[in-house]
C-alpha cells in the first residue's frame, strides 16, 4: 500500500511539473530572451563581449545560489523567493551602475580632447587623422569609441551614420554637441576649431560646477545610505539579542508582511532622499 501511494505521489508530481512548464515555460522563454537581449546590448556598449546564453546560465547560477543562502539562512521560503528574484536584476543594476560610470568617466575625457583636436586641426590635419592620434593617445573610453567610430568609417560606414552610432553608444550631452558640431561643420562648413574650442570651455565650466554640486549634496546623498543601513544593523542586532522575538518576522505571515511593508518604505525613502539630492546641471 505504501509503495502504491509512493508511486502515485510521484505520478502526481510529475504531471504537475510538466503541466506548470507548459504554462510557465512560453513566458520564461519570452523573458529570457527580452532580457538577455537587452542585457547583451549594454555589455557590448561597454566592449564587453558574453554570449546570451552563457549569460542566463550564470544568471540562473547566481539566482539559485542567493536564493539557496536566504532560505538557509531565514528558513522561510517566501523569503528564498524574494532573494532569488532580486538577484536575477542584480546583474542589469550592476551594468547599469558600470555603464553611468564609463559615460561620466567619457564625459570627463572629451574637453581635453576636443581641444586636441581643435589644435590639430589649427595644425591642418584633417578630422580623421586628428581622430586617429587622439585614439591611439587616449585612455577608454574614448579611444574604444573613437576608435570604433573610425573603424566602421573604413568599413564603409557614412561618417554621418557613424557619428549617429557614436551618439547611440555614449547618450550625453557633451557627445550630442561634440556630434553636432561635426556634422555641422561636415555639410556647411565654417571654424570647426573655434566651435570645439568653445563647446570644449563650456564642458569644462560645466564639469566644475557638476563637482561643486555634489560636494554640496554629499551630506544628503549619506543620509539615504543611513536610513537603508540603519534598520538592517538594528535588524541584525535584535536577532542577536532576542533571537526567539525576530524569528516571528521570518517565519509568520504576519512577519513577511511587516518586512514587505519595511523594505517598501527603505526603499521609498532612500529614493525620495537621493532624488531630492541629485541635482541635474
Amino acid at each position: 500500500m505504501i509503495w502504491i501511494t509512493l508511486a502515485m505521489s510521484t505520478v502526481c508530481v510529475v504531471l504537475l511539473t510538466w503541466q506548470m512548464q507548459a504554462w510557465l515555460g512560453p513566458a520564461v522563454a519570452r523573458y529570457r530572451s527580452l532580457y538577455t537581449r537587452e542585457t547583451s546590448i549594454k555589455l557590448d556598449q561597454l566592449f564587453l563581449f558574453i554570449s546570451p546564453s552563457r549569460l542566463w546560465a550564470w544568471i540562473v547560477m547566481l539566482a539559485l545560489l542567493i536564493g539557496g543562502l536566504a532560505f538557509v539562512l531565514t528558513d522561510a521560503p517566501v523569503m528564498a523567493f524574494i532573494a532569488a528574484v532580486a538577484a536575477t536584476r542584480l546583474p542589469r543594476y550592476l551594468v547599469g551602475r558600470m555603464r553611468a560610470r564609463r559615460l561620466a568617466r567619457f564625459e570627463r575625457q572629451l574637453p581635453s580632447a576636443l581641444s586636441a583636436l581643435a589644435c590639430a586641426l589649427r595644425a591642418g590635419v584633417g578630422v580623421p587623422a586628428a581622430l586617429r592620434h587622439i585614439a591611439d593617445h587616449s585612455a577608454a573610453p574614448l579611444a574604444q569609441e573613437f576608435g570604433l567610430l573610425l573603424r566602421e568609417q573604413r568599413l564603409g560606414v557614412s561618417f554621418d551614420t557613424a557619428l549617429g552610432n557614436l551618439g547611440t553608444r555614449v547618450p550625453s550631452e557633451a557627445s550630442a554637441l561634440f556630434i553636432a558640431s561635426l556634422r555641422v561643420a561636415s555639410h556647411t562648413g565654417g571654424n570647426l576649431a573655434e566651435i570645439l574650442e568653445g563647446i570644449a570651455s563650456t564642458l569644462r565650466e560645466r564639469l566644475k560646477w557638476q563637482e561643486k554640486v555634489r560636494t554640496l549634496t554629499s551630506q544628503g546623498r549619506l543620509q539615504a545610505w543611513i536610513v537603508g543601513v540603519l534598520p538592517v544593523l538594528l535588524l541584525c542586532v535584535l536577532s542577536y539579542l532576542e533571537p526567539d522575538v525576530i524569528a516571528m518576522l521570518w517565519s509568520t505571515p504576519a512577519g513577511w508582511g511587516v518586512l514587505a511593508v519595511l523594505c517598501t518604505l527603505e526603499a521609498g525613502g532612500m529614493l525620495l532622499i537621493r532624488r531630492i539630492a541629485n541635482i541635474d546641471m
